[in-house]
């Protein structure tokens, strides 16, 4: 499968009706980017309507705010034809994408057209800009751990039901392989259902998902959205509240467990952050607009558990030019239980995954959650590793030998620990012809426990870690 570049049409079928004996708005007064500008002459509009370009039928424009006696609307796929002056008409419809059992193993965009070639569903639809059932619901439940096979992932940021996990890193270090690699682990053996959204990332990677997750019979359990490079900033900015609305349905509707995949969550914030400079809003700190973060986190309300089932997410998180301190970037750490920081010189060492094992952490990491033993040798990781931290610059300087006895074990060890956490990747078998490895949680803890006491980790392991394909037929 291609997924295409480019929408069949302007616009989904569903929104189709309307031309004749639809209601006036105005006129077209300005344009400017993706900016509309119309003049209210007759009938006021809703806030998110489609509103219609008289001569040009199939071409919408989305009402965004009011100004005065104007609205502002978005043109939504830079659509060529408009014109100053040309008559609006309401279409009294938002934004709608598919929902249901018949989205399973297909692909969209923002507006719900198919991208993968199958037929376009038109029945069963939902406005995305429209939340449902948001109220988060935790109450007593027993959490539950959700076991991704990788061994720095199962110990330092637990992945827990219905909680949010992020991968945090620069470009190139190896977010979205191991977004895939946790796609293709997690969700091949578990009865929920998978939900990805991909924003403003390459078409390439968005081919290869595919191609992977129908190879290994992910896809028929997975609905897909895609608001890549290409689009306008209009379309990537929604690609993500039409995914949720996807969730929000198995989630609320037929009452299923949601583990949801987004790659990039910080292209979404600057998607919204090129839609507001097109409309003309002023930027603040860092140069984002302040309504982006406030949006961001709507977003993020919607990816909440309720009574009836949860939505777990994965969220890659691109770091602009390497920098943690990003005003987006903690705009969105905030609203994770677990973060894990991908490290540029970790990646150009070798070591895959490229964790940092010391900026990376975790809410859920409490012996309530992993159990007494995993919690202790978690602290003594964490302990080990600022010591190798501290200990790098003093053998730079006289070098390993005139370490003590101590600190030279513990050095050792933690280099050890890195390596230990390196592990190969199924979804990347064909580039680097090692077979995938899968990890029980049991058999990370075995193989920490025994680097710590100074064993054997082959040994201690017990036997050696399942191919991710083999464990497919174990479990």
């Amino acid at each position: 499968m291609k997924i295409r570049r480019h929408h069949r049409k302007e616009t989904s079928s569903s929104h189709h009706e309307a031309a004749a004996g639809s209601e006036s708005v105005g006129i077209i007064q300005s344009l400017r980017g993706l900016m509309v500008e119309v003049q209210i002459i007759d009938s006021r509009p809703e806030e998110k309507e489609l509103l219609i370009v008289e001569e040009y039928p199939d071409v919408f424009l989305e009402v965004s705010f009011f100004r005065n006696n104007t609205v502002v609307c978005i043109n939504l796929t830079n659509s060529q034809v408009l014109r100053c002056g040309q008559k609006i008409l309401r279409s009294k419809t938002k934004v709608t994408v598919p929902v249901g059992p018949k989205t399973a193993g297909r692909v969209f965009d923002a507006l719900g057209h198919p991208l993968d070639n199958g037929p376009d569903i038109k029945e069963n639809r939902r406005v995305i800009s429209e939340a449902r059932g948001t109220k988060s619901y935790r109450g007593n439940q027993k959490l539950e751990l959700l076991e991704t096979g990788l061994k720095v992932i199962d110990f330092l940021t637990p992945f827990v039901k219905g909680r949010k996990i992020g991968i945090v890193g620069g470009a190139g270090v190896g977010k979205t392989v191991l977004t895939m690699e946790m796609i293709h682990n997690v969700t091949r053996n578990a009865k929920s259902m998978s939900v990805y959204c991909g924003v403003g990332e390459r078409i390439r990677e968005g081919n290869e998902l595919y191609e992977t997750l129908k190879e290994t019979d992910v896809l028929k359990n997975t609905v897909m959205f895609f608001g890549q490079m290409d689009s306008t900033p209009a379309i990537r900015s929604m690609v993500s509240n039409a995914a949720a609305t996807a969730a929000e349905y198995f989630r609320d509707d037929e009452g299923r467990d949601i583990l949801f995949f987004v790659d990039n969550i910080y292209r979404h914030i600057q998607a919204l952050t090129e839609l507001s400079t097109n409309l003309g809003l002023i930027p603040s700190e860092g140069g984002y607009s302040p309504s982006v973060f406030s949006e961001l986190r709507r977003l993020e309300d919607r990816l909440s558990s309720t009574e009836k089932g949860t939505i777990t997410s994965v969220q890659a998180v691109y770091i602009p030019a390497d920098d943690l301190s990003d005003p987006a970037v903690q705009a969105i750490q905030q609203q994770l239980d677990s973060v894990l920081v991908l490290s540029r010189s970790i990646a150009e060492s070798g070591i895959r995954p490229a964790v940092d094992l010391l900026r990376t952490t975790s809410s859920l990491l409490t012996p309530q959650i992993v159990g007494d033993r995993h919690y202790q040798l978690a602290g003594r990781v964490q302990a080990i590793m600022q010591k190798y931290d501290s200990l790098k610059n003093i053998i730079a300087i006289v070098g390993e030998n005139e370490l003590s006895p101590v600190d030279r074990s513990d050095y050792q060890n933690a280099k050890k620990l890195i390596q230990f956490f390196s592990q190969d990747f199924a979804v990347a078998e064909h580039l680097t012809g090692k077979p995938g490895e899968y990890f029980t949680l049991d058999q990370t803890l075995d193989g920490i426990e025994a680097i710590l006491e100074g064993k054997d980790v082959a040994t201690a392991v017990a036997k050696k870690p399942v191919k991710a394909s083999e464990s497919d037929k174990k479990k």
